[in-house]
């Protein structure tokens, strides 16, 4: 919330006929000001006229300079709450909790003790992203805790504490592993639990299901990990990623048949584009463990012939260290990068915080520097400025993680293609194998039966695939296979 007080409106300029003519007195204030209460209100003001005038990051830039100049600047609560406010309008993820560590002091912490509820848990929530973010894990967990339940960022809180808790660097495991792990059960649940007016809601839940699956999945729980994964939402959001872990918790649990279906789903049309090559070597390993070695070498083909031109195609880019040119490159469409790369990077939620808030300073550079009322004046060459600022910092930001994307594509297409080696190879042995047996793999083939899978329920019906994938269908795959391997001897 804003608050605009009656006295610094009197104080600084008779009621002025427009915002942006008070935007304009404001700011000459702030300039001419020898008294440090009568300056900063007039920058507390400025700053609140920007919001009004649907301004939002001219607004935190304003707030930001107040908070950076610390407690003892007269506006500083209430510039404290209103960057929160514009983080929460502009739904920014990497400038403001940043800022807001930056601000988060000795000296500072009584003082936000003073803060609304409803800020000061926003304000907790996003320092815990940030210690989070640099695996400062226990402050993490101090503040996400510090969430109350009323709070409208409650089930973001439970659910990254649940992530926090389970990490495998939080402090005490692996001697405290059963009490971390029931801990963030227990948020995350509370996360999916969460009702009422909350930021996000149903992308949280989703979350928190993915969460639930990882944690069993840890656990060796692979009954309850497929439930979670499961439960996702078809075609949601993060429905893909569901598939590809339900793909790993299914093989785990020995169900090969149930592995390839959440795998088939993930190859279909509908995922045109998607960067899973670690899909392609499970689905090499389901084959391999089954002994259907002609598969396993198909598989592998299929691996090749879509990811070794990438990786060709990657190397000259992972080379190139310069931020702004990683942002570049992937910010909007670019043929020179392979297209699933191109979206698996522009897809990430940071590097789309960064798209958007680019977007939105350009917006607001265009609109201040075009208003008849502003040009020429001190008040335009200062919110440019601060907006430029933010441009650079947001662009190197972008830079920075859009180079790490890269780097990290070409390392798992390294690391894959020496996974599908080594499945290439053991195949190639376990061939010789059975061939000095004197195993007739084939004939061992021709004398199994394939038969339907189980059914679910009484209303599910039986369709054969048939190459066509139908929308209604993905998701619901289930293989049944012959076994190549011989019996072991008694």
């Amino acid at each position: 919330m804003h608050r605009l007080f009656l006295s610094s409106w009197l104080l600084l300029a008779p009621l002025a006929a427009s915002a942006q003519d008070a935007a304009l007195r404001f700011q000459e204030q702030a300039a001419r000001a020898t008294n440090a209460d009568e300056r900063g209100r007039a920058e507390l003001s400025l700053a609140q006229t920007f919001a009004s005038e649907d301004l939002p990051v001219s607004a935190l830039v304003a707030y930001a300079r107040i908070v950076s100049a610390g407690p003892q600047h007269p506006a500083y609560l209430q510039a404290l709450e209103g960057l929160v406010d514009m983080q929460e309008r502009l739904n920014e993820q990497n400038l403001v909790p940043n800022l807001l560590d930056k601000a988060y002091t000795p000296e500072a912490r009584d003082t936000w003790t003073k803060l609304p509820r409803e800020v000061l848990a926003r304000v907790n929530y996003q320092l815990g992203t940030i210690h989070h973010r640099r695996g400062r894990l226990e402050e993490a967990r101090a503040l996400l805790e510090a969430v109350p339940a009323d709070s409208r960022v409650y089930a973001r809180s439970r659910y990254l504490l649940g992530v926090v808790l389970a990490d495998p660097k939080f402090p005490g495991r692996p001697g405290e592993a059963q009490s971390l792990d029931a801990a963030a059960l227990a948020a995350f649940q509370a996360a999916r639990d969460a009702k009422g007016n909350q930021l996000g809601l149903d992308e949280v839940k989703q979350l928190a299901l993915l969460g639930l699956g990882r944690l069993h999945y840890g656990r060796h729980e692979y009954p309850q990990s497929i439930t979670a994964y499961e439960a996702v939402p078809r075609y949601g959001r993060f429905w893909d990623q569901a598939l590809f872990e339900n793909g790993f918790a299914r093989f785990q649990d020995e169900d090969f048949g149930g592995a390839l279906g959440s795998l088939q789903a993930l190859h279909a049309p509908q995922f045109e584009g998607a960067f899973q090559p670690e899909s392609w070597i499970l689905k090499a390993t389901v084959y391999y463990y089954s002994c259907l070695f002609d598969e396993v070498k198909t598989t592998l083909a299929a691996y090749e012939a879509i990811y070794e031109p990438m990786a060709k195609q990657l190397e000259p880019f992972t080379r190139d260290e310069d931020p702004l040119s990683a942002y570049n490159l992937v910010s909007a469409e670019n043929r020179r990068l392979p297209r699933p790369v191109y979206l698996w990077i522009h897809g990430n939620e940071r590097i789309q915080d960064v798209m958007r808030m680019v977007a939105q300073v350009d917006t607001e550079r265009r609109r201040i520097s075009e208003r008849a009322a502003w040009r020429g004046t001190g008040l335009v060459q200062e919110a440019v400025s601060g907006l430029e600022e933010v441009r650079a910092t947001l662009t190197q930001i972008g830079g920075r993680i859009a180079h790490s994307r890269l780097l990290e594509a070409a390392q798992n297409l390294r690391t894959f293609a020496d996974q599908a080696e080594i499945i290439r190879v053991q195949t190639a042995l376990d061939e010789k194998d059975l061939l000095l047996a004197g195993v007739d793999q084939k004939a061992l083939l021709k004398t199994q039966s394939i038969y339907r899978p189980k059914m679910p329920g009484a209303a599910w019906n039986y369709w054969k695939f048939e190459g066509e994938f139908w929308r209604d269908e993905i998701g619901y795959y289930q293989y049944t296979l012959k076994r190549g391997c011989p019996a072991k001897q008694q």
